[in-house]
């Protein structure tokens, strides 16, 4: 199948933008530059199924100048841009993304992308590698691997592996501590208040703001959303998170102790329908929903639908349930993530760092692959420190260093005080 995508005539207007986020991915830029060199992923089909956006363009063209033959679908219907997809099909590459391709389409160029029938897959959310084990079981020995984005796809691959149903090796590029502490915090907290400020114009200073789970994304998305002068309450059901938002200076409640109190509901947990009926039922008249969440099922919609006697788009990606009652809930970009349907997902500095883990994933497959079995693997440690010493070393800093003695004293059961 030859690339779909929505139209070529963008692609000018996209390399512009693909340009753009270049400029401030400095560490992806000095991996691409060795791997021109070294070519380290020569001869290597990839297939990957990623967020369509300038910053991973950047990541398709690195892994092309590795050597790999790239083909790349979106991993959420309404996180592509258009233009980007343009500007890559204009560079060469095949691509399967529609911003707003409904789900026919969406598996349709998912099972484009594995025509290739890669060595290699990339995931964010594990869609690859879920219809590779349910449907193309015989593509499994050719292939060295595949690495996985998001927290989401993750826990959905070590179920697998915990069944014993994993059939080949995967990356955790999420549980790296360059991905994880930098994208999920800083990148989700900023690009989904971008995404609901961009959306809805409200005004977050002053506003009671609920954000329903305090892992790394709710941790960043609290914080900034306090930054803004907003009053945030986290909901949580892990008892030691709890704690930590408690400690951390957030007010810590049931989300039925909540639904009543506020303005704007942001789901950050990867788990189904943690906003259902019981929690619209309470909301105040007016209130703003959304989920920054890799799926849209964090919000229940069906039962949403049910208790409206009317639906509306009242601005583009918003849509405002009128419930029987009168109440009026509103709905963010369908329940899908906000930060990359109303606004343009992580800022290009941390998807440096996340796709760097990307890039150097495929290369450890690729390097490793005789030694490695069928589970899932975190990114060596020491991957994880050069990954952060080239961000560092991008702005100008460098840090001390332990002494042989210091080396020592630390390695060491014998010494004393």
């Amino acid at each position: 199948m030859a690339s779909d995508i929505t139209s070529i005539k963008l692609a000018k207007v996209g390399q512009a933008r693909v340009d753009w986020a270049g400029r401030f991915m400095p560490v992806l830029a000095s991996i691409r530059k060795r791997f021109e060199k070294e070519k380290p992923l020569k001869g290597l089909r990839l297939s990957a199924c990623l967020h369509v956006t300038t910053e991973t363009a950047q990541l398709m063209h690195t892994l092309r100048a590795g050597g790999a033959d790239v083909s790349l679908c979106a991993s959420n219907p309404l996180s592509t841009q258009d233009d980007t997809a343009a500007a890559l099909v204009a560079s060469g590459f095949k691509v399967y993304a529609r911003r707003g391709e409904d789900r026919k389409t969406y598996y349709k160029h998912i099972l484009a992308c594995l025509d290739s029938k890669p060595h290699v897959t990339m995931d964010d959310g594990a869609d690859l590698v879920s219809v590779i084990h349910q449907k193309y079981q015989k593509m499994v020995s050719t292939m060295v691997g595949s690495t996985e984005e998001t927290t989401t796809g993750v826990i959905r691959l070590k179920a697998l592996a915990a069944e014993k149903r994993l059939l080949f090796p995967v990356v955790a590029v999420n549980d790296s501590q360059t991905k994880f502490m930098f994208d999920n915090r800083y990148g989700t907290g900023q690009s989904t208040l971008d995404g609901v400020i961009r959306a809805t114009n409200i005004l977050l200073a002053g506003s009671v703001i609920v954000v329903c789970g305090y892992g790394w994304c709710g941790r960043g998305v609290a914080s900034r959303a306090r930054g803004m002068g907003a009053h945030v309450i986290v909901t949580e059901v892990d008892q030691v998170r709890a704690l930590e938002a408690i400690m951390d200076g957030y007010q810590v409640m049931t989300l039925a102790k909540a639904a009543p109190l506020a303005d704007l509901f942001i789901t950050v947990t990867g788990d189904i329908h943690v906003i259902h009926k019981a929690i619209f039922q309470k909301m105040k008249d007016g209130a703003v929903v959304c989920n920054s969440g890799h799926f849209n099922v964090e919000i229940d919609l069906e039962a949403l639908k049910k208790m409206s006697q009317s639906v509306r788009e009242v601005k583009p990606q918003i849509n405002e349930y009128t419930l029987r009652s009168g109440k009026k809930v509103l709905i963010l970009s369908e329940g899908r993530l906000v930060n990359l349907s109303c606004a343009e997902g992580h800022p290009a500095q941390v998807m440096d760092m996340s796709f760097a883990n990307q890039a150097l994933s495929a290369e450890w497959l690729v390097k490793n692959k005789k030694k490695l079995k069928a589970q899932v693997y975190r990114l060596p440690e020491q991957i994880d420190q050069e990954i952060a010493r080239l961000k560092l070393s991008s702005r100008g800093i460098v840090t001390d260093r332990l002494t042989p003695e210091q080396k020592k004293y630390l390695a060491s059961w014998e010494s004393g005080t």
